[in-house]
Parts: structure tokens; C-alpha cells; sequence
């Protein structure tokens, strides 16, 4: 059985988009619609997103947010206000243009993200200095035309939140969109296990509209970045274009100063291509819907399922907790579990209760131990810790393995087409290189990262005189 259910899998090493929608699908985190590029969230998905949401949204509420909902319909003559956000968006927009057997008059955008929405609303409720700042999040979803899609990582509707803030002083935007960040980075970090760089893109890569955008960059098991979130300052960009000014403290007009920021269900992508194995997918404790699995052996017997039940009770003060006693085999739900990457899985039986013991097996390193009953509480919690810090030292330690350094021109081209992962080199900050640098190595710009360092005096690229340490890489 057991080896039926790893052959249903493709190997990663074979063939890594395919071994991706393997476990998806295999997992039952999605299902695909009707609907071309949209998915369905199952359950199991939409619970770990919905834990995502739960720590999300209380980080963001600790640091003075209030959620808000906007309309998910946005007029054209609103979009238009904003140039060069408009022509970012313009490829990826779905438009309606009636309603029943009507014909708008004007029509509709689906938002494909809310910035025009916001800075509509402020125009209007944000007169004076007393007014600010405003401090707004939004859950929702978006809708993006994509021409190529993939579960989590790029579909045409999508889930995500969009912080929208607007302050007083260009120092409290910058510091806005820098704390964001920080939080973002640290709940990768701290709750998905993925290490993340933080860095400034450039000025090609930055928001349509944005002054700076910044970035959370985490390297997949198979060498590709993945932008994992993204925090911008607009400075008055925005506001200029919709008039949004206030009485400031001398009692002069001034433009307000706005930020905007978010992260989506990609971040569950991430996760998938970060941990997981052949064998399906591996979850963090902290984020995982269910952290312990109680499989009872010989269930039909005497006092086994009264005493799986009785565990339950006790485990579920510590952890998130089920058991399964269908009359599925334990191979089946061996499988089964290791497939959806619950983190521990207990196993009791006859022989066990005589012992007063049980049997955990962590999902991570397939290791079992036997514990006894009475150490349990203080055992799974000590091990959920612990599997969820080894997750978080083994994706640094491959991000470092799959981390280069090129120096010359040719040097790049050859770590781009040898080896998968970040490449770190410098740049003199123009677009002529950065775009020569993506026409024939194939890399684009990731991040200018905060933590500064100097590899070469020259470009990477023209040999001129460099600016910048980035990292390249091929992304999804």
C-alpha cells in the first residue's frame, strides 16, 4: 500500500512543477473549477490559510490596524486616475460591462488590487492632521488575468490582504512600510519556517505607482525565488493624483503621505516548495491545521479506542489534536497522514497500554520514539518546537547551498546555467544592464537586500562603477 501511495507521487527530482501539483492535489488542499485559472480551497487548504489569517491579522491589529472591506468594483475612470499604476495592471484586468442584459454606462473593473478604492474614501474623510494616520487592512480577494496559472502561486483570483495606511510626514510612511515588512519577515520566519531576504527592489521591479517598494525574498527546494510579500511607500504619488490633502499643524494644505502592502496565498506555494518531500507535503507545527494524529493499532480491541479517546483529551491542551478511527487500515492512514504532513503522528495499541506507552513518529525524519504516557504532554510539545525549528535550520541551510556569488559577466552566465538558487553580484544601478542580465543569463533583479555588502567595485554587468549588492534569480 504504502509504496502505491509514494509511486502516486512524482519525484521532485524528476520533474518539480509536476511533483508540486502532485501534492496539491494528492493532499487535498485544492481542486481546479470550471472557471480557468481559479481554484477551489478545500478544507485542508482553507484551514491553513485561515491560520495564516489568524496570526496575521492579530500582528496587525497589535500595531494600531483596523480592518475595513472596499467594494470589489472599481469604475474606469477611478483606475484612470493614476497613470503609471493603470498601465502596471492594464494586461491583467477583468472588466465588466453589464449588468443583467444592460450596458454600464461605464464600465467596471474586478480589483485587481484596491489602491483607487483607498485613496477615494481618504479624499474624502481626511481633512486636517487631527485625522491621521489612517491605519487600514482589507481581507479579500483579487482578480488578475493571468495567461499562465498554478495553484497558490499564480491564479486569476486569489485570496490575500492589502494594508492601506496614510500619515502625516514622509518619515512615518517610510517607517510604516519598513515595519511591515519586519512583520511579514518574521512571520515567514517564525511561524512558516522560510527564511526570507529583505530588501528594496529596484526601480524595475518596484510597484506600479510605488516611491520604493521593498520585498521578502524566500529560495524554493528548487532554486527559484519566490516573492513572498512586498510593502510599498507611495510618498504622494497617489494622493497627488486623487487631491487627498489635509490642514497640517502651521495650518497650511498639504498632500498626505500613503503606504500600501500585502501578502496572499502564495505564501502557502511557498510553503509547499519549501518542506515538502517525495512522500507529500510537510507542514510547521505552528502553522498546521492538525499538529497530532492519533492512529489506533487493533482498534477493534478491548480498551484501544477508549484509550485513543482519552488521549485526545489530554493532547488537545497542548496541541491541535484529532484522531482517526475509521476502519481504514493503519497503513492507509500512515500514508494518508504523511501525505497532508500532519507534524506527529501517535500511534496506541494493546501492546502499548500494557506498557503505558505510546508511539510518536515525526513527520519531518520519519524518527519514532517511544514515550510514556505520562511524559506526554511535555514530550509532543517539546517535539512540535523542535520540528519546527529543524524545518527552519535545513531551509537555511539549503538556501545557503543554493546561494552564489559571480563577479564577471561571464562568470553569472555560467552559475545561471549550471546551478539553481540566488546570485549575488553587484550592479551599477542601471536598467540597460539590468535588463541585459535578463535577456541573455535569464535572471532578474530579487532584491536590493538591507544587509549591505561589497563583492567587487565593478558591475556585474558593464564593469562601470557599482551601487548595489543584488540578488538574481530565476522566480516563479
Amino acid at each position: 500500500m504504502k509504496k502505491e501511495q509514494v509511486q502516486a507521487i512524482t519525484k521532485m527530482e524528476e520533474d518539480f512543477a509536476q511533483w508540486y501539483t502532485d501534492i496539491v492535489k494528492k493532499a487535498e488542499l485544492v481542486d481546479y473549477s470550471s472557471v480557468k485559472g481559479c481554484m477551489i480551497l478545500r478544507p485542508y487548504g482553507y484551514a491553513l490559510w485561515e491560520n495564516i489569517q489568524k496570526v496575521m491579522d492579530e500582528k496587525l491589529k497589535e500595531t494600531g490596524h483596523e480592518n475595513v472591506y472596499m467594494p470589489m468594483f472599481i469604475p474606469e475612470s477611478l483606475l484612470q486616475k493614476e497613470k503609471d499604476h493603470v498601465e502596471g495592471f492594464a494586461p491583467e484586468v477583468a472588466w465588466v460591462t453589464h449588468g443583467g442584459d444592460e450596458e454600464l454606462a461605464e464600465r467596471l473593473c474586478i480589483r485587481p488590487t484596491s489602491e483607487t478604492l483607498f485613496c477615494e474614501h481618504f479624499s474624502k474623510i481626511v481633512q486636517s492632521y487631527n485625522d491621521l494616520p489612517k491605519l487600514y487592512n482589507q481581507w479579500c480577494s483579487v482578480v488578475r488575468w493571468e495567461k499562465t496559472t498554478r495553484p497558490f502561486l499564480r491564479t486569476t483570483e486569489f485570496l490575500w490582504q492589502e494594508g492601506h495606511t496614510i500619515h502625516e510626514t514622509a518619515e512615518e510612511s517610510q517607517q510604516e512600510t519598513i515595519n511591515i515588512l519586519n512583520i511579514y519577515a518574521s512571520f515567514c520566519e517564525e511561524y512558516l519556517a522560510i527564511p526570507v531576504i529583505k530588501g528594496q527592489k529596484t526601480e524595475k521591479e518596484k510597484f506600479a505607482g510605488a516611491k520604493a517598494t521593498y520585498t521578502i525574498e524566500s529560495l524554493m527546494h528548487d532554486g527559484k525565488a519566490l516573492q513572498t510579500g512586498t510593502s510599498h511607500n507611495f510618498g504622494t504619488n497617489f494622493t497627488e493624483a486623487f487631491d487627498i490633502k489635509f490642514l497640517d499643524r502651521n495650518g497650511k494644505w498639504q498632500y498626505a503621505h500613503q503606504t500600501s502592502w500585502g501578502v496572499s496565498t502564495r505564501m502557502i506555494g511557498g510553503l509547499i516548495m519549501v518542506h515538502s518531500d517525495n512522500n507529500g507535503l510537510v507542514l510547521p507545527p505552528k502553522i498546521a491545521p492538525t499538529q497530532v494524529m492519533i492512529v489506533p493499532i487493533a482498534q477493534h480491541k478491548e480498551g484501544v479506542l477508549e484509550k485513543a479517546t482519552e488521549l485526545q483529551t489530554r493532547i488537545q491542551k497542548v496541541a491541535r489534536v484529532k484522531m482517526d478511527a475509521s476502519n481504514k487500515t493503519p497503513g492507509w492512514k500512515f500514508n494518508e497522514y504523511e501525505m497532508k504532513g500532519i507534524p506527529i503522528r501517535l500511534e496506541v495499541g494493546p501492546k502499548d497500554i500494557e506498557k503505558n506507552q505510546v508511539v510518536l513518529v515525526r513527520r519531518d525524519t520519519k524518527e519514532k520514539e517511544f514515550v510514556a504516557i505520562n511524559e506526554l504532554e511535555e514530550r509532543i510539545t517539546k517535539l512540535l518546537e523542535d520540528i519546527q525549528q529543524s524545518l527552519f535550520e535545513k531551509a537555511k541551510a539549503l538556501r545557503e547551498e543554493k546561494t552564489y556569488t559571480a563577479i564577471t559577466f561571464e562568470e553569472m552566465k555560467q552559475v545561471a546555467a549550471e546551478k539553481q538558487g540566488f546570485i549575488k553580484a553587484m550592479w551599477c544601478g542601471s536598467l540597460a544592464c539590468e535588463e541585459k542580465l535578463k535577456e541573455e543569463i535569464g535572471v532578474t533583479s530579487r532584491c536590493m537586500p538591507f544587509e549591505k555588502e561589497e563583492l567587487a567595485k565593478q558591475c556585474v554587468c558593464c564593469e562601470k562603477d557599482a551601487k548595489h549588492m543584488v540578488y538574481w534569480g530565476k522566480a516563479y
